[in-house]
This record gives structure tokens, C-alpha cells and sequence, in this order.
């Protein structure tokens, strides 16, 4: 097998204090994901997922500074092979459902598939002057069903509308209204903001983000259940880290987790 150039290589995952980090790394080939890359993405996330200690994924990635690109999407010359093992939606799908609290960090700008990627993240920063395209309309594409529903369900049917069925480059400032992205950032001082964002999500209760986040992801999608929400409010009002919380708000320190 030959060496991948060092402009074109796998994914890497990284974690470190609480946070976990995946990297996609073809700058030059528009971040394109390859199947390998979806093999490797669906095993990270069960490794993250498997890990109690990580309570943030930031997904980004290396993008060339002359024209940067967070990700094309799927690699269409990989449909000449055939089905990949593991679908690009089974991939987005996971991302989504992860138990921790994940952020898009978007230094370039996103086209195809990888415009889900965003979707499926619960908070997304991007670099001012990104742009977002959807071309599925102009390759002749109906778009998976579960992503359909991310884009009219985070967006809007409007919004989702105006990409779908025009295929034109949406900018930045309309993404930060849509609400595409939540904060826009000058491109040096991204990774800074990004970095001081997944230290303050890793500091909070992992038990409330867990029952939060399924709590939210859940109302998107319209699967409204009261007695379930109101279920797992009580349970976090009963923790050990709802006292924990109130005895270092008394003794003025930072409370001590033990996600239970």
C-alpha cells in the first residue's frame, strides 16, 4: 500500500483533557471523504462515546490558506466502487447522536454532503467569508432522508428551500442569521475562540448535557414527550452533581462532576 501524500491522509482523533478532537486532512483535494474516512469517523465516535471523560468532540480541519475549504463532502469517484461499507448518512446520523456535546469549527468554507456534518453538530463556528453550497439539484440528486430533515428542521423550511432548490453558495453573514453557524470569527482568531468554547462546555454538569442535549435533539425533530422531559429533569434535580453544584456555589469553587 502506498503512503498518503502529507496533504492527503485520513482523519485523526485526538483527545486530551476532556475534550476530543477529529481532524480532516486532504487540504488540497477540498477535504473530500474517501470510505476509509467514513470507516474511521463511525469508529471514533464509538471510541468517544465509549469514554466517560469526554464530554466535547470538535470536528474541523486542515484547510489551505489561499483558498480554504472545511469539507466537498463525499468522494463522488468513490461511488465507482460500489456502496461504501458504512453509509454517508449511517456516518451523520452517529454524529448527531453522540452523548457529547460536539462543535463544527468551520476555517474554510462547506459544500455537498459535508453541509449535513454541520447540521448534525449541536454548536458550529465558522471563519468570516465562508460560504455554504448545496449542489444535490445540480447533480441530479434527491438528498438522504435524514438529512432533509436536519436542514428544514435546524433552518427552516425556507432556508432549506433556498439551498436545495437553487444550488447557489449561501454567505456567511446569511448563515449566521439562519443560524447555520452561532458566532462568526476572524480566521486567526478562530482556533483561540473554539478552544475557550470546548473548555467551558467540558467545565458544566456531564449529566445535564446528556439529558439537555437528548432533550433538544429530540424537539427538533418533533418527538415531543412531556412526561419525558419532565422525567429527566427531575432525575438531574436529584443527582449527586445538582448537590455538588449547590455546595460550590455556597463554598464559591468550582464543582467537582461525577456525571451521576
Amino acid at each position: 500500500m502506498s503512503t498518503p501524500a502529507p496533504d492527503s491522509r485520513p482523519p485523526q482523533l485526538q483527545v486530551a483533557q476532556g475534550v476530543a478532537r477529529i481532524t480532516l486532512r486532504r487540504p488540497a483535494h477540498r477535504n473530500r471523504l474517501h470510505n476509509e474516512d467514513l470507516a474511521f469517523l463511525m469508529e471514533s465516535f464509538r471510541r468517544i462515546d465509549a469514554d466517560p471523560s469526554v464530554r466535547v468532540l470538535v470536528l474541523d480541519a486542515q484547510v489551505l490558506p489561499d483558498r480554504p475549504v472545511f469539507s466537498a463532502g463525499y468522494n463522488i469517484g468513490d461511488f465507482q466502487a460500489g456502496p461504501p461499507e458504512v453509509p454517508f448518512e449511517q456516518v451523520v446520523d452517529a454524529l448527531e447522536q453522540l452523548r457529547a456535546v460536539t462543535i463544527c469549527v468551520l476555517e474554510g468554507s462547506v459544500y455537498g454532503g459535508a453541509t449535513d456534518l454541520v447540521l448534525a453538530c449541536d454548536l458550529a463556528l465558522g471563519a468570516e467569508g465562508i460560504e455554504m453550497r448545496m449542489p444535490a439539484a445540480a447533480l441530479g440528486m434527491h438528498y438522504y432522508a435524514s438529512g432533509l430533515r436536519r436542514y428544514v428542521s435546524r433552518l427552516g423550511v425556507a432556508v432549506a428551500k433556498r439551498a436545495f432548490l437553487t444550488a447557489e453558495a449561501i454567505d456567511a453573514q446569511a448563515l449566521l442569521r439562519a443560524g447555520y453557524v452561532q458566532e462568526l470569527v476572524p480566521r486567526a482568531e478562530l482556533a483561540a475562540r473554539v478552544d475557550a468554547l470546548a473548555a467551558q462546555v467540558a467545565s458544566l454538569s456531564p449529566l445535564a448535557l446528556d439529558s439537555l442535549k437528548q432533550s433538544l435533539n429530540e424537539l427538533a425533530r418533533g418527538e415531543w414527550n412531556e412526561q419525558k422531559l419532565r422525567d429527566r429533569a427531575a432525575s438531574t434535580m436529584a443527582s449527586e452533581d445538582f448537590a455538588e453544584a449547590q455546595r460550590a456555589f455556597q463554598e464559591k469553587r468550582k464543582p467537582q462532576w461525577k456525571g451521576r
